[in-house]
């Protein structure tokens, strides 16, 4: 690869990323031999009229992809990473292989993080920033927003609370300066070997909150149900379509005979399961509604009881408590009769 045309093309993608963040988009695609894409209000938008070539995107990648993630990359054909971009935004990245060629796709995360109001997150779950133990969980699809949720919830804390919150992320996202709590973040292939050891050890780092990035799999969900147990707040991600469907995830990860025992402890730990979905607004970007089941007693019996079929009737007739069907919500948040 020529010097000059390595340069041409990490100019480009210098000239992508601040043209991502001049039009607010939320993703840049950049694949061979199609233009440059970025999403805006949930839509794509050419950004160059030209396709991609190899030389291009080659470059785009050497130039995003650190050295601790060469290794990953070469044995894996795929990376994750996160970096800061000019003060002004942060990106969160993925390098994968499609067809032989490298492609990139990038996500942006605003450089400061938004207050909760500002996202309109129900009040009712802003006041579970509050809690001293129990385990929170946020789900919706990939690009729903989880992440900035999470973070909003945890930025609260950081400004009211002296208490000590640790992050387990895979890369981590926002970046948090410490405020009134102590937020240690760490990255997983940076920071901890892997997500399992993280999760093994951070009970011996004297939490009072824990970020669990995303439940993936059967020891995560384990680990994180055991962290809310004994005593600490817990937030975590899950990919789910709905509240309920949440809950029965968790409980089908584990096999037949512990399912009781995980619908006890489920039902004794959980604070709430908040989903969430982007819709484009009325007036111009994107907003977000949310569907909220706080674990009030009778959310905790059907839990418990294996009724979890039954959990929207009582979402549907909890609104005092503070929760909110998914439909009630767009309805709200996109004018809708």
């Amino acid at each position: 690869m020529e010097a000059y045309e390595t340069q041409a093309a990490v100019t480009l993608l210098e000239w992508l990323l601040d043209q991502l963040v001049a039009i607010g988009g939320s993703d840049l695609l950049l694949s061979v031999g199609t233009p440059p894409r970025g999403r805006v209000d949930g839509a794509l938008r050419t950004m160059r009229a030209e396709p991609l070539t190899d030389v291009e995107v080659d470059a785009c990648v050497e130039a995003l992809v650190g050295e601790e993630h060469r290794a990953q990359l070469a044995e894996h054909n795929t990376a994750d990473f996160a970096f800061d971009w000019t003060g002004r935004a942060r990106f969160r990245g993925n390098v994968f292989r499609q067809k032989g060629h490298w492609a990139v796709a990038l996500r942006h995360l605003p450089a400061v993080i938004p207050a909760p109001e500002q996202l309109g997150v129900p009040p009712a779950v802003v006041a579970l920033t509050e809690k001293s133990t129990g385990l929170v969980i946020v789900t919706g699809p990939t690009g729903s927003g989880k992440s900035t949720t999470i973070a909003s919830l945890i930025e609260r804390i950081n400004q009211t609370r002296a208490c000590h919150v640790i992050t387990l992320e895979d890369p981590i996202e926002y970046v948090f300066t410490h405020k009134h709590a102590v937020v240690d973040q760490r990255e997983v292939g940076t920071d901890t070997p892997d997500f399992h050891m993280a999760l093994r050890s951070v009970l011996r780092e004297d939490p009072d909150v824990v970020l669990v990035g995303e439940m993936r799999d059967l020891e995560s969900i384990s680990s994180a149900l055991t962290i809310a147990e004994t005593g600490h707040l817990v937030f975590a991600t899950l990919h789910t379509n709905d509240t309920a469907q949440a809950v029965d995830r968790i409980i089908d990860a584990f096999g037949g005979d512990h399912q009781n025992q995980v619908r006890a402890q489920l039902s004794a730990a959980l604070l709430a399961v908040v989903h969430q979905r982007l819709h484009p607004s009325p007036t111009g970007g994107r907003v977000a509604a949310f569907e909220v089941l706080i674990a009030t007693d009778p959310v905790r019996n059907l839990i418990r009881e294996a009724k979890t079929n039954q959990i929207h009737n009582v979402i549907r007739s909890s609104r005092a408590e503070g929760m909110v069907t998914l439909e009630e919500s767009e309805r709200q948040v996109l004018g809708l009769p």
